[in-house]
């Protein structure tokens, strides 16, 4: 039992923190089409580490020039294999002013079910 702590214990510690989890996504995004009401954007998700990711989720701001959110949309992916990618839609709002995007991963579950929300 003593050793089974003890392994435990060195797991903890060599988790990566919720910024460090975060670092291992990648996200690519293009404007898809724009209308009236909204813009999709599409792209993928790249996990860079070894551990599949489950119930990763994607959020998309709309931006104006200063860099101030004007809108957003969040979007399901599901699962990213390890080293892997996985393609995602998302639908923003859309907004008079809105001049850039930034999305990123909001939202998983990286290796032993542990759940990271940034």
């Amino acid at each position: 039992m003593r050793s089974f702590s003890a392994a435990l214990l060195v797991l903890v510690l060599l988790a990566p923190g919720p910024a460090a989890a975060q670092a291992s996504f990648r996200v690519t995004h293009k404007v898809e089409r724009t209308t009236a009401t909204h813009t999709v954007l599409a792209g993928e998700v790249f996990n860079d580490v070894a551990a599949d990711a489950a119930e990763v989720y994607v959020t998309a701001e709309a931006l104006d020039p200063a860099g101030k959110r004007l809108a957003q949309g969040i979007a399901w992916v599901g699962g990213v294999r390890g080293r892997g990618s996985e393609p995602y839609t998302v639908r923003v709002p859309f907004v008079r002013g809105a001049t850039r995007f930034r999305v990123y991963v909001s939202g998983f579950q990286l290796g032993f079910g542990r759940s990271e929300a940034p």
